[in-house]
């Protein structure tokens, strides 16, 4: 027997053991031992003379009878669980490359069959679908299902029911799944589509970037194939992620957008109104439309606007989508579908995309299953596959959670369409990711002026020799008289003359320019003006709120069992609500989303250990120290109040603020909040924060009122855990981009957090949060703070300063106040006035200004407690009025943000507040 025999590698007495184990719960053994024990007890039933034992006496009973009937059914049956688990290394999916030889072990010698087996009959036959088969019958359906243009990998599936459902559906559509003539007339109808739309902007925009899909066209079929098929079970929206690479023909022949508006925008007409933002390079725009499926069904279809950054684009796609499922489809997951297309060199080498997989089952992060489509050019920019990564395939990161994976031939359009319904059907019966991965290649360079040549001259002679997919398609329909080769001809020239007349029209009369028109949900919303920001809106509410609202964040239910220091907690929350009336911070925070929630508005707070709170400050929900069951406060306000989502995230900043961004773009009246564990820890996430959350409006035209949360303050816990970055943000102000502040009472985070959904138009809020303060005994708001006609305060004053005597007037942001109130109350100082500026952009221009005009004789300083080169003070120096001059005190500039010695940090820290307080 050969050295490849599964019997002949495994030493009897272990077999003895595991079939002993099989037997007593076959579930406790490995589904291909399940296979070979099942397949022999099997051949048993036909053979009395083999005891149905696999081994007796070291496999003596097996090895014994090597060339009975029944022992060879248990080698056809192993030969066919070997197809279903590696034949995808031998599948002909490469279209313009030779495979790369991967050790399959498929021939039947290596499972104890030979040339002579060929014509012998097995009841093994029936795994596959036939009644009692030859070897050689048996093999070629193999070969049909297994070994032909789709590759599948899913036996590592561990779940039996998914894993049969998925073998059954792949065994039987490729026996019998056939497409009609119109099926393949509208298949053939979409290929046109794409190939005639790329050629025809080749020769019309010679030398233009468009990151076209020559090469992959059979992507806009497949896409349409999913659209389709996925409306027939019940999906009624599609989200769209994707890069550049495409782009303008899923836009065209997907989504919907009209041929002139691309072509004007190829023109370069641009919009006379600047107030329309700056706006983005065509291959990076989103697009929203309606369209009708061929079964009739109305479905909408959203592609989402992204930067280059490839796969950044994903998790705001997964936000954007659970926010529909959460307030739009009522918690079904069926009717909406996102979809990630991938090109083969960014799945497998953006971290971002391992993030997002293990967000897919997560009870805070699930979207109900992604379709994964990889347009695998099979190279990225310049470099080869080989040097892209040490996978073997680009798609194996759909083994982290067990996801099936479909490779396909580029070229064969019907398998790629069959793929696609294979795909969605999945993905809609088990709510799970699936992947597709379409092996193509790219007619061009990365961009249309690019000479690929230079670094791929033996592939780039094959592809300039290549069909492309439509004329292999129109080809293979032709050589079996399934249509005449003039259908394809005809298609093109009508296709082609109505891009040209479209083209024709604009350059005749070039079009207004517009902007996408927001979603039905951003429709009753409106830009900002500047004077929206002179003073804030009133966000106080009414006592009896108040109360409602404390009520539920000190009861518990009765048989609720709550740790003594949580006992203690709620106690003391009673207190200050009902007794002391006035809040802490956490009193203050909670009490903002208890109101939100009653006015009907959704609160959504996520991040690292959120829940309980970095610092063991928040306690939004509590925990039975006997049963660990949970208890959400907030959501037992009333019976008619909005949901209160809070849910601890993976340990991911990236892709877990991207999520909630793209939750915030979906939903306006919802208050959704990141928070992370350090400030600091925002760096990780940095390239959400510049191409998206900071220039989305600008460039897009998207809103977001997404909220921030970033610890933030110098208390000698070293360079990680000290700054939140606050130059940074800063930085990227401008035209009232972002709202930044650094609060220093509970009242005014409270009216913060609710001015968020008051305004009548959406800004991400930046916010520096505490640490130390979140017990410091100055920190506290009375409760009539909360009430009434109060709002946010953008600048706070020194309630005890007075013009006469001040000679010195302090603005300073954050923390370091209640260092410099601190030494303001122990000196006595009456000459130095502490004020606060809670908001640092949109500049408070205008009370800066009365604040001044109120010391008109007093020198004027900036305090902080980061280096000079960090911080706020650059931003301030640049927009402080000029007539004022204005001194700096802080730390010396610093390549770190902070020292790790604590001695010194304190040292450092005393010599700020002296100098201060140092006229």
């Amino acid at each position: 027997m050969d050295k490849y025999s599964y019997i002949a590698n495994a030493h009897g007495d272990y077999i003895d053991e595991l079939y002993t184990q099989f037997q007593a719960d076959p579930e406790s053994v490995d589904e291909s031992w399940q296979k070979f024990f099942e397949g022999f007890e099997f051949s048993a039933h036909y053979n009395e003379d083999l005891i149905p034992t696999p081994s007796v006496n070291g496999n003596a009973a097996v090895q014994e009878d090597k060339d009975s009937h029944a022992y060879k059914e248990i080698c056809v049956r192993n030969l066919i669980y070997a197809f279903r688990t590696r034949a995808h290394l031998k599948t002909k999916t490469n279209p313009v490359r030779e495979r790369r030889y991967w050790k399959a072990y498929l021939h039947p010698e290596e499972f104890g069959l030979s040339e002579a087996d060929g014509n012998t009959v097995f009841e093994a036959g029936r795994e596959v679908g036939l009644e009692e088969a030859t070897l050689n019958e048996i093999i070629a359906k193999l070969k049909v299902i297994y070994s032909h243009h789709i590759g599948f990998e899913f036996m590592y599936i561990r779940e039996p029911e998914i894993q049969s459902w998925f073998k059954e559906k792949v065994e039987d559509y490729a026996i019998h799944k056939k497409f009609s003539y119109q099926q393949k007339r509208h298949i053939l109808g979409k290929l046109n589509e794409a190939v005639v739309f790329e050629n025809f902007l080749h020769t019309k925009y010679i030398g233009q970037k468009r990151f076209s899909l020559e090469g992959g066209e059979n992507t806009i079929p497949a896409l349409d194939a999913l659209i389709n098929r996925g409306a027939d079970l019940g999906a009624e929206e599609f989200i769209i992620g994707m890069a550049h690479r495409g782009r303008l023909n899923v836009l065209a022949n997907i989504m919907g957008k009209t041929y002139e508006q691309i072509f004007n925008e190829f023109e370069g007409n641009t919009p006379s109104d600047s107030t329309m933002g700056d706006g983005d390079v065509k291959y990076h725009l989103g697009y929203t439309s309606d369209i009708v499926t061929l079964g009739g069904k109305k479905v909408k279809l959203n592609l989402t606007p992204n930067p280059s950054h490839l796969e950044a684009v994903n998790p705001v796609v997964l936000g954007n989508t659970r926010a529909k499922i959460d307030y739009l489809y009522e918690r079904d997951y069926h009717k909406i579908v996102p979809i990630l297309i991938h090109g083969d060199a960014a799945i497998a080498g953006q971290g971002i995309v391992y993030e997002v997989a293990q967000m897919a089952k997560l009870h805070g992060f699930r979207t109900g299953g992604t379709i994964h489509f990889v347009i695998n050019n099979q190279i990225g920019f310049t470099t080869n596959f080989d040097d892209a990564r040490s996978s073997i395939y680009c798609t194996d990161i759909a083994k982290v959670d067990d996801c099936p994976v479909m490779h396909v031939n580029g070229d064969d359009a019907e398998a790629v369409v069959h793929a696609m319904e294979i795909a969605i059907e999945y993905r809609q019966k088990f709510q799970r990711d699936v992947y597709i991965d379409l092996l193509c290649y790219r007619r061009h360079g990365h961009n249309e002026s690019d000479e690929p040549k230079f670094t791929q001259p033996d592939l780039y002679k094959k592809i300039a020799k290549h069909p492309n997919p439509r004329e292999v398609y129109s080809r293979y329909l032709a050589e079996r008289d399934e249509m005449d080769a003039e259908v394809a001809k005809e298609m093109d020239k009508q296709f082609r003359q109505l891009l040209q007349d479209r083209l024709n029209m604009v350059k005749q009369s070039p079009l207004p320019y517009k902007l996408q028109p927001l979603e039905r949900q951003w429709q009753a919303l409106r830009s900002s003006k500047p004077e929206d920001f002179d003073q804030s809106p009133v966000t106080g509410v009414e006592m009896e709120l108040i109360e409602k609202v404390a009520k539920s964040l000190t009861t518990v239910p009765e048989n609720f069992k709550p740790l003594r220091q949580i006992d203690k907690l709620l106690k003391e929350r009673k207190q200050m609500f009902f007794e002391q009336k006035k809040l802490n911070w956490a009193a203050g925070e909670l009490l903002a989303y208890g109101t939100l929630l009653t006015e009907g508005k959704k609160v959504r707070l996520t991040g690292q250990d959120v829940i309980r709170g970095t610092f063991s400050h928040r306690h939004a929900a509590l925990f039975d120290s006997e049963t660990s069951e949970k208890y959400n406060n907030l959501n037992h306000i009333d019976e008619k109040q909005a949901h209160f989502s809070i849910y601890n995230s993976l340990l991911s900043e990236y892709a877990v603020l991207g999520y909630e961004y793209g939750y915030s773009t979906a939903n306006p009246n919802a208050l959704t909040i990141w928070e992370a564990q350090f400030g600091d820890f925002a760096n990780g996430a940095q390239v959400m924060i510049d191409q998206f959350i900071s220039s989305s409006e600008t460039k897009w035209n998207a809103g977001s009122g997404l909220v921030m949360l970033l610890p933030h303050g110098y208390e000698g816990q070293g360079p990680e855990h000290s700054s939140a970055r606050l130059e940074r943000f800063l930085q990227l102000c401008a035209n009232y981009n972002l709202v930044v502040t650094n609060i220093t009472t509970p009242a005014n985070l409270f009216h913060a957090l609710r001015r968020q959904l008051t305004w009548g138009f959406r800004k991400p809020l930046i916010n520096m949060s505490p640490k130390s303060l979140l017990r410091h005994p100055e920190v506290y708001s009375p409760l009539e703070a909360f009430n009434g006609n109060h709002k946010f305060q953008e600048v706070i004053d020194d309630p005890q300063a007075g013009p006469r005597k001040t000679k010195r007037v302090v603005f300073c942001t954050g923390k370091v106040y209640y260092d410099l109130l601190e030494k303001q109350k122990a000196d006595k100082r009456e000459d130095i006035a502490l004020v606060r500026m809670e908001q640092l952009h949109p500049f408070p221009l205008k009370q800066v200004d009365a604040i001044l005009n109120k010391y008109k004789k007093a020198e004027i300083c900036w305090v902080q407690e980061e280096p000079k080169n960090m911080g706020a003070w650059w931003f301030i120096r640049e927009n402080f009025p000029e007539d004022r001059s204005l001194q700096c005190i802080s730390r010396i500039s610093s390549a770190s943000p902070a020292t790790g010695y604590a001695k010194l940090h304190a040292k450092n820290q005393q010599l700020i507040i002296e100098k201060a307080f140092t006229l």
